[in-house]
């Protein structure tokens, strides 16, 4: 893959993963799927806390859709912070067996993030391309 198309599908995952951040968070965790989704005990203040920096997040992926190179480090924020986040949580469901529904849940979609956006990141523009 060339710098023009991994620039192209790296915009086009960060409004994917953004808009998921934005509207697919809480119907996950609410709705759609509880369980690999949410973490027992359910904590309403946990939950809305974990929305709203997502969410927030999401805003700012979308921002970053536009022009990805001048915003290289709230990109490499997100893979990072997703990679240690989906760490801690897979952790956190081996240790629990009662949470091991959550490593094909939110653990295997924060590690997909990481991964999309980690590959498609440019390093560096090579002119031979």
């Amino acid at each position: 893959m060339n710098y023009e198309q991994r620039l192209k599908y790296l915009r086009i995952f960060l409004i994917i993963f953004g808009l998921i951040f934005i509207f697919g968070v809480y119907p996950m965790m609410n709705w759609i799927w509880p369980s690999g989704w949410g973490w027992e005990p359910r904590q309403y203040e946990y939950e809305q806390m974990i929305v709203g920096i997502y969410a927030t997040l999401g805003v700012f992926l979308l921002i970053a859709s536009r022009n990805p190179l001048a915003h290289k480090s709230l990109i490499w924020f997100t893979v990072w912070s997703s990679v240690v986040h989906g760490g801690i949580m897979a952790i956190q469901a081996i240790v629990d067996s009662a949470e091991r529904i959550n490593l094909i849940g939110d653990v295997l979609a924060l590690f997909t993030v990481a991964v999309v956006l980690g590959i498609l990141m440019p390093r560096e523009k090579n002119l031979t391309e």
